[in-house]
């Protein structure tokens, strides 16, 4: 079914590349007016039919200063997708308090940042759709090295259902995806990290994360995507607060 989103707009951070990139992309296919952001926007060129703009998800100042020039350019967006990350790689040992810092800067006050920037405007426009990128690791399960990551991603969890139920009645969906291991660049500088570290080869290191999957593979960004396009869609107006699990099988 094509033009699921036609005649919305839709805002998405950390859309140069993984994820964000894929959701940026399946937004635009099924019609929406898509603003693409991202802290290097030499990565948001060749993204096609969207205003791209870069912007550091980390600063309140910059955040705000984008938020007031699209919504008058645009109107308030009918979608939020919040998709910036970092993962910290460690259990507490390897965790110092600056890790720790950068984790809930990027994870999880980038998301209130945009929140808070956007959704007055929104919910006097009628609501619409916020998706934020959350993970298995997180309060759903705890995975070895991801400390600060999991953590974070549980923040992400608790700030979504916090939403949903403050303004329930008010037009505005508030979910999150928590995606198993996704292929991605992300990922590809976590494997070559740890191969480093392990005195492994890539290869093993890589085929290490897909047994960690029930499913035998890595999940695609574009199937995180596609649950994402469901999200916004009015496809989906009967659900809020909730995970959607994008996991391979890794919560069942």
């Amino acid at each position: 079914m094509a033009g699921r989103l036609k005649g919305k707009v839709a805002f998405v951070t950390a859309a140069g590349q993984g994820i964000g990139r894929a959701i940026a992309e399946a937004f635009v296919a099924e019609g929406a007016k898509v603003i693409a952001t991202d802290l290097d926007a030499s990565k948001l060129k060749d993204l096609k039919k969207a205003k791209v703009y870069a912007l550091d998800v980390t600063s309140t100042e910059a955040v705000d200063a984008l938020a007031q020039k699209v919504i008058k350019e645009f109107g308030a967006p009918d979608i939020l997708a919040n998709c910036a990350g970092f993962v910290h790689q460690g259990s507490i040992l390897e965790c110092s308090e600056a890790d720790w810092d950068r984790s809930f800067d990027i994870n999880v006050k980038s998301m209130h940042r945009t929140l808070r920037a956007f959704v007055p405007a929104m919910l006097k426009d009628g609501g619409g759709s916020v998706i934020n990128i959350a993970s298995v690791a997180s309060s759903l399960r705890g995975l070895p090295s991801r400390y600060a990551y999991g953590t974070t991603k549980a923040a992400v969890i608790g700030l979504t259902k916090a939403m949903a139920a403050d303004f329930i009645r008010q037009g505005l969906r508030v979910n999150a995806i928590c995606p198993g291991t996704i292929q991605s660049p992300s990922l590809n500088e976590r494997i070559a990290t740890n191969a480093k570290k392990l005195s492994k080869s890539t290869k093993d290191v890589r085929q290490d994360f897909v047994d960690r999957q029930p499913i035998g593979r890595l999940g695609t960004p574009e199937e995180i995507a596609a649950g994402a396009v469901w999200l916004a869609s009015d496809e989906s107006s009967y659900y809020t607060g909730q995970t959607m699990q994008i996991d391979g099988g890794m919560t069942m």
